[in-house]
């Protein structure tokens, strides 16, 4: 066992060097991971992106397609042959078709490459010929970011944590009913069963209320491994003494488990591959939910940006020690749900929310963003006669009944601090008013050639990931 692990390690390593010296002396390869917590729009934004990558009229923000560096761009099989590719056309069909509708949301990974043929600048323009770039775009579940957190903690530690986050909360109810018929000495299997069938309801309760931390977050998504001892786990109180053979030290061996047989497969064969990161929030959902919403969403992305390992990707530590991530940007969607003249207000409240995040990844050398895009832009702008004024709205269809509808949501504070500070403070509502959220559906679209899905700085975001590559 040993020996085949050491020749897995030394076979894994010599194909990260091939991967390195390729990527660095020929062709290069920017891997782009893609994720974000629930509903943030992490299908619709790969979509977006690609298409408005393929046909470019609506990027000037980045500066190689509005300089006309970017010769042509073409899809090609993803490297990853295990891998499934990500539904692009599918996805695109969806959104830009006669009848159109979000599609399915992420599920499982999956992966795109999109090759662009960009012509160098500089002094050296005019001595060598366009250059070929790859982008793989990694597309994976938000829940299994926060896994990654886990590697870092032991079963107690996890369950202290776990326990103290659902502590009141109405829909851990049947939890704790769970936990207190759990047998004190003698168990069976069915006993385990219910327990972690009680935690799986708990964690789809929090995230139908818009909870951010979710972890395990396999148990959401469980796949193929959906039954197995392995997803079979449930936080439990601290004993004094865990019993030999007891169930606490039964639900502790399944948690290691889990790290060692799920989480850090995932790490190692994914993860562990990215160059840039782009971690996608609904932000503006989440203070519609209130103080307790906002505060949960903070730590979590905290929490996700301690899954990274931030820094800066020279070429030589890259083919000797592994890819760190280099950028990572916090993207608050569904900018189009709000006028523009509060999109500044949106993106200073995401820099608030990662702000403890943002210190420690500049620290280590990554360098990190936070604004406010949306994918595709859904609804228009229009102004309302409102108490002897006007008021700032936007205009779409309702994705729940089809109707078309103007919705102001709130006026965001300039100041982030009116938010964070009471969410943190454990407020249970807004002093200054209550924040509205709706649900639009993508509107009939008419492109003309050259034309990608229309967006809220979708080409800005671009710029940030992969712009000073091209």
């Amino acid at each position: 066992m040993i020996i085949a692990d050491m020749a897995d390690g030394l076979t894994r390593g010599v194909e990260r060097l091939g991967a390195g010296v390729s990527g660095t002396f020929f062709e290069p390869t920017i891997r782009i991971g893609v994720t974000g917590l629930a509903r943030a729009g992490k299908t619709v934004f790969i979509t977006s992106l690609v298409a408005n990558l393929l046909a470019r009229d609506r990027m000037p923000g980045l500066a190689a397609a509005a300089e006309g560096a970017i010769r042509t761009a073409y899809l090609q099989p993803q490297p990853d042959d295990t891998v499934p590719r990500f539904e692009f056309e599918d996805h695109l069909a969806a959104l830009t078709g006669p009848d159109p509708h979000w599609p399915d949301s992420t599920r499982s990974v999956s992966e795109l490459r999109l090759s662009l043929r960009v012509q160098p600048s500089g002094l050296l323009s005019g001595l060598s010929g366009p250059r070929t770039v790859h982008l793989d775009i990694v597309d994976y579940p938000g829940e299994w970011l926060l896994d990654l957190g886990l590697l870092e903690q032991s079963y107690d530690e996890w369950s202290a944590r776990s326990l103290a986050r659902i502590e009141g909360r109405e829909a851990a109810a049947p939890f704790r009913a769970a936990l207190d018929a759990a047998p004190e000495g003698r168990w069976e299997e069915p006993d385990a069963q219910a327990l972690a069938r009680a935690w799986t309801a708990t964690l789809e309760a929090r995230r139908r209320e818009g909870g951010s931390d979710l972890s395990p977050g396999r148990f959401l998504l469980p796949g193929e491994l959906e039954g197995s001892p392995v997803l079979t786990f449930a936080p439990l109180p601290p004993e004094t003494a865990a019993a030999r053979g007891g169930l606490r030290r039964e639900m502790a061996r399944r948690f290691d488990a889990y790290k060692t047989r799920v989480v850090k497969p995932f790490f190692r064969d994914h993860f562990a591959r990215i160059d840039r990161q782009i971690v996608l929030v609904d932000a503006l959902g989440a203070i519609h939910r209130g103080p307790a919403a906002v505060e949960d969403l903070r730590r979590t992305l905290a929490d996700i940006l301690g899954a990274f390992r931030p820094g800066r990707n020279a070429w030589l530590s890259r083919l000797l020690l592994g890819r760190r991530v280099e950028k990572i940007l916090f993207a608050a969607t569904k900018a189009d749900h709000l006028h523009h003249t509060q999109h500044a207000r949106m993106a200073a409240i995401m820099e608030a929310l990662v702000a403890d995040a943002k210190s420690r990844a500049d620290f280590a050398g990554a360098r990190t963003a936070a604004m406010a895009i949306a994918s595709l832009r859904a609804t228009t702008e229009d102004q309302v006669p409102h108490e002897g004024g006007s008021l700032d709205v936007v205009r779409g269809i309702l994705a729940e009944t089809g109707r078309r509808a103007a919705f102001h949501p709130g006026e965001l504070p300039q100041d982030p601090g009116r938010l964070l500070v009471p969410a943190r403070q454990g407020a249970e509502a807004w002093l200054d008013g209550d924040y509205g959220a709706m649900r639009f559906a993508p509107q009939p679209l008419s492109l003309k050639p050259g034309e990608g899905p229309p967006h809220i700085r979708l080409d800005r975001a671009a710029q940030f990931l992969i712009g000073d590559r091209l």
